[in-house]
């Protein structure tokens, strides 16, 4: 393969989804509120932890941390997938490709890490109250948060170095909505295997250790809440919101990169793909804000207060 052939390449096409018609504009509209309604949902979470007093504890800081991943994770993606909706292929760069891809990779697995971390804080909070606040203090705090985001997004440099030296000779037409890796594996014309084994080797303790710690640490916390029946209720409360995102977010990795990709037909990936980017983000802020009770009393001051500053002004 020559390097001529490769640099020929200069940028992709973005298929999308192509094949609406006449309801193009239907699934515009509806992609449209649901990313509206990610970024408010989100921003809102955002806003309030930093905001309210009774907010400010690990667990939520760390909350707050996960929206902003999902900010990213939905900004990075559907702002494209609308374009591709509404005004067909759209021309993305190689550079911008690679960027993409980056960035979605990145949130992932820092998302996948938060996700432990806050089953840890819930471990110390539920298992060992009495040195909860001696160990979860605020340098402590600032490393848990930190740390996900550094791994995250410096683990994916070696994957992403691998996947720009593919070579693409015959055709640059990506059938997804954005730069993910199994269409670029299937679009390139060089031996991708070094790059696969790669990325498999780098991904799947990523991936396989937190769920494990996650799985992990809540049965110490199961065994926990049983042995003390007076806080049952209110532990489960807490933590039932945390696993019900676990399960959303690691049920369609599973499926999308765990899974053996053999027999998975593009649509397949695009589809599970949709529900990572799109669905998954949305329903994070929705679930803690329906479930938590002190969102919903942050909530519910903020409407006061402003009811009472308009009253005020009258």
């Amino acid at each position: 393969m020559s390097s001529r052939n490769h640099s020929v390449i200069t940028e992709f096409i973005l298929l999308g989804f192509g094949n609406l018609h006449s309801f193009k504009v239907v699934f515009f509209v509806m992609f449209l509120i649901i990313f509206l309604l990610t970024v408010i949902g989100n921003i809102l979470i955002i806003v309030l932890i930093w905001c309210s007093n009774h907010l400010h504890s690990p667990m939520y800081f760390f909350l707050s941390h996960l929206s902003i991943c999902d900010l990213l994770l939905t900004m990075n993606t559907v702002p494209n997938m609308l374009g591709s909706i509404l005004l067909g292929a759209k021309l993305i760069t190689f550079l911008d490709c690679m960027t993409q891809l980056y960035f979605v990779s990145g949130t992932t697995v820092t998302e996948c890490l938060l996700l432990s971390v806050m089953s840890y804080d819930r471990y110390l909070a539920i298992c060992n109250p009495l040195r909860y606040c001696s160990i979860m203090d605020q340098r402590c705090q600032i490393c848990l948060s930190v740390l996900p985001w550094l791994l995250g997004f410096l683990l994916n440099l070696i994957g992403i170095v691998l996947v720009s030296m593919f070579q693409f000779c015959d055709s640059n037409a990506i059938d997804h909505f954005y730069c993910d890796l199994s269409p670029l594996q299937k679009l390139s014309c060089s031996d991708t295997s070094s790059a696969e084994l790669a990325v498999f080797v780098f991904s799947t303790p990523i991936f396989i250790c937190p769920c494990g710690f996650i799985i992990l640490t809540y049965i110490y916390i199961f065994m926990t809440i049983l042995k003390i029946p007076s806080t049952r209720q209110k532990a489960f409360s807490t933590c039932s919101s945390h696993l019900i995102v676990v399960g959303t977010f690691y049920g369609t990795l599973i499926i999308k990169y765990m899974i053996p990709s053999i027999g998975h037909s593009l649509l397949v990936n695009k589809i599970i793909s949709l529900i990572h980017s799109v669905f998954t983000p949305l329903f994070n802020p929705i679930i803690y804000s329906l479930r938590n009770q002190d969102i919903r009393v942050a909530l519910r001051k903020i409407g006061a207060g402003k009811r009472h500053h308009q009253d005020h002004r009258k």
